[in-house]
């Protein structure tokens, strides 16, 4: 049987729920990145923006650790961002998060986009991109080229194959995906306790396909003090570093 036919498109507008996933501990940063000032605004406020801001988007659930609901919470408040319905605390694992924030999505969404909460240099245009892929193919994802040689290494550290760079992609969020498609799989995938490392994966064990779309080099996601640096680089060679706030 062919899954993706279980979930064909609906001729009208679909209606997207986002969730953006922030639950994790950043221990490779060294503090909390979530929270952290960039360019004088937090990163999580950065990257709820422009999910506010895109029309695309009809609501969106916040993902927290359990300890910080309430000061999300209100940091969405103080930022006037209405289309956070819910913030809801994740689990142990990024699949028990994301499974977390879809659980909490309005019931008649028909597309439900995942995204994380360390990526704030999306874009409205790539969003909306991603939608529109999801709403004709059932999942979606952005991704871009790897610039640089990849190498298979063994394990003993030695480089054992040079693998073909044209058909290797580094994928990006957000991920979007049927609404009943992703609540199914990420239920299966923590259920059975699957090794995943993005949403994609957990569709992939369905066999599913994702159709992909053409990420954004700026798109970058926070994992090391020298991705900050960047980040404010990109924001200011954008000129739009207090574009929000300019909004609201």
């Amino acid at each position: 049987m062919n899954i993706s036919a279980l979930f064909k498109k609906k001729e009208s507008k679909p209606r997207c729920s986002a969730v953006i996933v922030a639950a994790g501990d950043s221990t490779r940063m060294g503090s909390d990145k979530i929270l952290m000032e960039l360019c004088g605004m937090p990163v999580i406020a950065r990257t709820i923006s422009p999910f506010q801001l895109c029309e695309d988007i009809d609501e969106i659930v916040l993902v927290t650790p359990m300890t910080k609901v309430e000061e999300y919470a209100e940091l969405c408040a103080k930022f006037g961002f209405t289309k956070v319905r819910q913030v809801v605390s994740g689990g142990t694992t990024r699949a028990e998060s994301a499974l977390a924030g879809v659980s909490a999505v309005m019931r008649d969404a028909d597309l439900i986009a995942i995204h994380d909460g360390a990526r704030p240099l999306v874009t409205g245009d790539l969003i909306t991109k991603t939608v529109k892929a999801a709403s004709e193919f059932i999942a979606a994802a952005p991704a871009v080229k790897s610039p640089d040689t990849l190498k298979l290494v063994d394990e003993d550290g030695f480089i054992a194959a040079t693998i073909d760079r044209s058909n290797t992609l580094r994928v990006q969020t957000p991920q979007i995906f049927s609404a009943d498609l992703i609540k199914g799989a990420l239920t299966k995938a923590v259920t059975d306790k699957l090794p995943i490392t993005d949403d994609c994966s957990a569709i992939e064990m369905m066999g599913v396909k994702t159709k992909i779309v053409e990420g954004e080099e700026t798109n970058i996601k926070l994992t090391t003090l020298s991705d900050v640096v960047i980040a404010e680089a990109i924001l200011k060679s954008r000129g739009d570093d207090d574009a929000y706030r300019a909004r609201i």
